[in-house]
């Protein structure tokens, strides 16, 4: 009988072993938010957008920091509903979300929308903004947003922009 030969596969290096990018996620709730997203949903909002491994803090903070941030970093004196900030993008994507509890919450209401879709919207945004997407232009908007359906319909959300001009 032949003897088979005992040479043993190639092991596949540890990133091609990984099915989708690590994510290192730092949550943190400044203000009792009673419909803001579970840590466990906030990291399946972010995982799903991601493309590459990342370090992120997500924060939710009350208007009055939301305002404070937007008018130190952006110089708009009101609350936004998320804000974004990129320190790295290479080899890891590194930054940080603030997502404006009230804000959310106002929006999501004046919507139609249940506040976790709005949530998982704004999540799936700001990490697409740390991996460097953006919509300045009509034609990176376009891109931008068809991400976002994308992902929020793999994340059993409807269209965010179904019924709105822009976010």
């Amino acid at each position: 009988m032949p003897m088979k030969s005992a040479t043993k596969p190639a092991d596949p290096s540890p990133r091609s072993r990984r099915t989708r990018p690590q994510l290192a996620l730092s949550v943190q709730r400044a203000v009792r938010a009673p419909d803001a997203p579970t840590r466990n949903q906030i990291m399946r909002f972010a995982r799903a957008a991601l493309a590459h491994d990342a370090n992120i803090t997500i924060r939710i903070v009350n208007a009055e920091e939301g305002c404070a941030l937007n008018h130190t970093y952006r110089g708009k004196d009101y609350a936004t509903n998320v804000l974004s900030f990129v320190y790295e993008t290479e080899p890891v994507v590194s930054g940080d979300l603030v997502l404006c509890a009230p804000v959310v919450s106002d929006e999501a209401a004046a919507q139609g929308k249940l506040p976790i879709a709005h949530y998982a919207h704004l999540i799936v945004h700001g990490v697409l903004h740390l991996q460097g997407f953006d919509h300045e232009t009509d034609t990176d908007a376009a891109l931008m947003e068809a991400h976002e359906t994308a992902i929020l319909a793999q994340l059993g959300f409807a269209d965010p922009y179904a019924d709105m001009e822009q976010l």
